[in-house]
């Protein structure tokens, strides 16, 4: 059973386990958990896609069984169609797919959403939001990278801010109210800016896992956001 969803048009924190310490991953989850986050964010590399090899659908799987909140799956990995049910199946409440990484965008979307999953795309640093417009309409949401995929610990790109911008403009024209994710290099420091912005559902690794509490890193991520809203 898929765990129920959030309300996404409000502040979501999606801790990311890609910093995690996986030798106590249970452990990891349930302090950042405490620490009120919404989603569990599980990023997915191939060694294709992006330049590094990260978890597959049993990990997807073991991650359900201990964790409360929704996991929010990202494949940054080739054919992702061919791997989209295993992970639903898995237990992802959310699957993104890359632009670059399918021929028939649209098609994806809708298997995705036929699987009982929310269906977001996602867009690298140098891809443009107008390439959204022509699916704008079918997507359930969208993720803007603010670094370059593949590692987690990079610095935040600054004309990410610019990109979230222009991703509301397109789903505005689009008639679309569809939260947008942002995830790359988010800290206390800039978290305020990406929701001043228009960022709804917020990832973060390294500042939440690369300290020394998950829980409390959360929490005073979670503080810092909400200390913006509007």
């Amino acid at each position: 059973m898929i765990n129920p969803l959030p309300d996404l048009n409000k502040i979501a924190i999606a801790p990311s386990i890609l910093s995690a310490n996986f030798a106590s991953l249970g452990q990891d989850v349930a302090a950042a958990e405490r620490g009120g986050a919404d989603l569990i964010h599980v990023d997915v590399m191939d060694g294709h896609f992006v330049p590094n090899i990260t978890i597959g659908p049993q990990v997807v799987k073991d991650i359900k069984q201990i964790a409360k909140k929704p996991l929010d799956v990202h494949l940054m990995i080739s054919n992702p169609d061919q791997y989209i049910k295993a992970f639903i199946d898995a237990g992802a409440a959310m699957v993104s797919v890359h632009i670059e990484a399918v021929p028939h965008l649209s098609r994806t979307l809708t298997l995705i959403q036929s699987l009982g999953a929310k269906a977001g795309v996602v867009l690298n640093p140098s891809t443009p939001a107008g390439s959204l417009e022509e699916v704008a309409s079918t997507l359930d949401f969208v993720l803007v990278m603010s670094v370059n995929p593949g590692f987690g610990g990079q610095v935040f790109i600054p004309h990410s801010l610019d990109k979230i911008n222009k991703v509301k403009k397109v789903l505005s024209n689009a008639g679309v109210k569809a939260p947008i994710e942002i995830d790359g290099g988010i800290d206390e420091t800039n978290i305020q800016k990406v929701v001043t912005a228009g960022a709804n559902i917020i990832v973060a690794g390294n500042a939440i896992f690369g300290k020394s509490d998950p829980e409390s890193s959360t929490l005073a991520l979670r503080k810092a956001a909400l200390a913006q809203k509007i």
